[in-house]
C-alpha cells in the first residue's frame, strides 16, 4: 500500500493533467455532430493503454462509435480481470447553467467541474492509471483487458455485436466496472444491484397544423393538454404506477433485505438540502433507499410541445411529445414492461388525438452475488484503503451491458465505483472530487491483489 501511495503522491499532477485532456474532448454520442470529437478522444484511451504498458489495443470499429480494447497477460495461469467502461458522455445541455465550460475543466474547492468527470470518463481512466501503476511498481498480481466503449449513454447498441463476435478474446473470470457511486468517502459502499430500463419517446397529435388558439381553442383538443393528463394518469394518489400488469414481475424484498438497506446512513435534511427541495415525493410506504434502489419508477426525461421562442405566440400545437424512462428491478423484463407501456398509453388516449410510441433502448435489471471471491476482494480493497468495511447498497442507475456479460460471457460483475449521488451525473455542473479520483487509482491494485490472493493463483 505504501508504494502504491507513494506512486500517487508523486505523480499526482500529471495524473490530474491526463484526465483534463481527456475531458475536453466532447464526446458525445447523442448528438452526430460531435462524432469527431468521439473519435479523438477513443484514440487517446488507447494511446494512454499503450503508454501504461497494455499489449494489443485496438481501436475496435463497429457500426456507431468504436471501442477500445487493449490487454495484459502476465501469466495464463492466473485469473483475469475484464474493465469495463464508456469514454462517450450526455450533452451539456442546458449550457447556460453550467458555472463554467462543461469541456473545459475547473477545479472549485477540490472538485472537477466538466461533463464526464464521473460518469465515466473520471472513473474509467482510474483504472488505465491504477494499471500504470501496477506495471511500474512491478505489481500486476493478474491478467487484465479493458474494452472501454463509446456509446453506454445511447444504450450501448453495438456492444453486444461486439461482445458476441469477441467471446474467445474477452474470456476472463470477473468483469470490473467503476461507473456507479458510493454513499459517502466516510461511509465507504459497494453495490450489489443495479436497475434496468425502458427507455422510450410518446407523440400525441391533434389537427393536422397549428391553429390559432382564440379562433380554435375550446372547440378542438390541444395536444400538450392531453399528454399532461395521459402522463399524470400513470401515477396514482399513493405515486403508485398505474399500467396494468406493471408490478406483476417484482420481487418484494424480506423483512431482513429492508432492514439490511435502510441501516444504511442517511440523513433525510441534509439530502433535501443538497437537492433544493421543501419535501421528498415517491411511492407510499417505501424509504428512500427503497424507492431508489429496489422499487421500479416511471419518470418524464423531458416534454415539449407548441412554442417555446421569446415572447408570445397563441397557437393550439399540432403535436406534442415527451420523453419517458422506466427503471425495472429485477425479475422485470425491459421488452415485456416496454409493450405494457405502449399498450396502455395508446388505450388510454381520447379520440380527439393520435399517439405514437417509439421505443429507444433498455436493459435488464441485474443482482450482483456478495459471495463470490471478487465481491470479497472488493471489500478488502476498499477496507484496506478507507480503513472502514463498505456498506452494501442497491444503485437505481442501470448500466444495461452488466446482464449482457453474464448472458454472453458467463461472467458476474463487481461494481466498484468512487462517484457519489451528488455528483451531478447528466446535469450541468457534473463534478468528481479530486479526492475520490486519487483514491480510486490507490484502491484498484488492491482489488487486483487480493482477487489473485483469494483465487489461489
Amino acid at each position: 500500500m505504501q508504494n502504491i501511495k507513494q506512486y500517487v503522491e508523486q505523480n499526482k499532477q500529471r495524473l490530474l493533467d491526463e484526465l483534463f485532456e481527456l475531458l475536453r474532448f466532447p464526446s458525445v454520442s447523442a448528438d452526430p455532430k460531435y462524432k469527431p470529437d468521439v473519435l479523438k478522444a477513443a484514440a487517446y484511451v488507447a494511446g494512454k493503454l499503450i503508454d501504461a504498458g497494455a499489449d494489443k489495443v485496438e481501436v475496435c470499429e463497429t457500426a456507431g462509435n468504436p471501442i477500445v480494447y487493449g490487454e495484459k497477460i502476465v501469466d495464463t495461469s492466473k485469473p483475469t480481470v475484464l474493465v469495463y467502461g464508456h469514454y462517450d458522455v450526455q450533452p451539456a445541455d442546458p449550457l447556460e447553467l453550467w458555472k463554467t465550460p462543461p469541456f473545459e475543466p475547473t477545479i472549485r474547492d477540490g472538485k472537477i467541474y466538466a461533463r464526464g468527470a464521473c460518469d465515466d470518463k473520471g472513473q474509467v481512466y482510474m483504472h488505465v492509471k491504477a494499471f500504470e501503476l501496477m506495471m511500474q511498481t512491478d505489481g500486476l498480481p493478474c491478467n487484465i483487458k479493458f474494452m472501454i466503449e463509446g456509446e453506454e449513454e445511447v444504450g450501448s447498441s453495438n456492444l453486444g455485436i461486439f461482445v458476441k463476435a469477441n467471446k474467445e478474446r474477452l474470456k476472463a473470470d470477473v468483469v470490473l466496472i467503476s461507473d456507479t457511486s458510493m454513499i459517502s468517502m466516510e461511509n465507504p459502499s459497494l453495490e450489489t444491484g443495479l436497475r434496468g430500463l425502458s427507455y422510450l419517446e410518446v407523440e400525441v397529435t391533434g389537427p393536422n397544423r397549428d391553429l390559432h388558439s382564440g379562433v380554435y381553442g375550446g372547440a378542438v383538443a390541444n395536444p400538450a393538454t392531453i399528454l399532461a393528463k395521459m402522463i399524470a394518469s400513470l401515477h396514482d394518489e399513493n405515486n403508485h404506477i398505474t399500467i396494468p400488469g406493471f408490478y406483476n414481475d417484482v420481487i418484494d424484498l424480506t423483512a431482513s433485505e429492508r432492514k439490511a438497506l435502510n441501516d444504511a446512513p442517511y440523513d433525510e435534511a441534509a439530502y433535501k438540502k443538497d437537492l433544493g427541495v421543501g419535501e421528498l415525493w415517491g411511492e407510499k410506504g417505501y424509504t428512500t433507499f427503497e424507492r431508489t434502489g429496489t422499487r421500479p419508477t416511471l419518470e418524464v426525461n423531458g416534454i415539449w410541445g407548441g412554442y417555446i421562442g421569446e415572447g408570445a405566440k397563441t397557437v393550439l400545437p399540432s403535436k406534442a411529445s415527451a420523453k419517458i424512462s422506466m427503471r425495472l428491478v429485477p425479475n422485470q423484463s425491459s421488452d415485456k414492461i416496454t409493450q405494457l407501456f405502449s399498450d396502455h398509453f395508446k388505450k388510454i388516449a381520447p379520440a380527439s388525438v393520435k399517439v405514437t410510441v417509439t421505443p429507444h433502448h433498455g436493459g435488464e435489471p441485474v443482482v450482483t452475488p456478495t459471495d463470490s471471491i471478487a465481491y470479497r476482494a472488493a471489500q478488502k480493497a476498499i477496507a484496506e484503503s478507507f480503513g472502514k468495511e463498505p456498506i452494501p447498497t442497491r444503485g437505481g442507475g442501470s448500466i444495461p451491458i452488466v446482464a449482457l456479460f453474464e448472458a454472453e460471457l458467463g461472467l458476474k460483475t463487481v461494481l466498484m465505483g468512487f462517484g457519489l449521488d451528488s455528483d451531478a451525473l447528466h446535469s450541468p455542473n457534473e463534478k468528481y472530487d479530486i479526492f475520490n479520483y486519487y483514491k480510486g487509482i490507490e484502491t484498484i491494485p488492491l482489488f487486483h491483489k487480493y482477487f489473485a490472493e483469494l483465487s489461489g493463483k
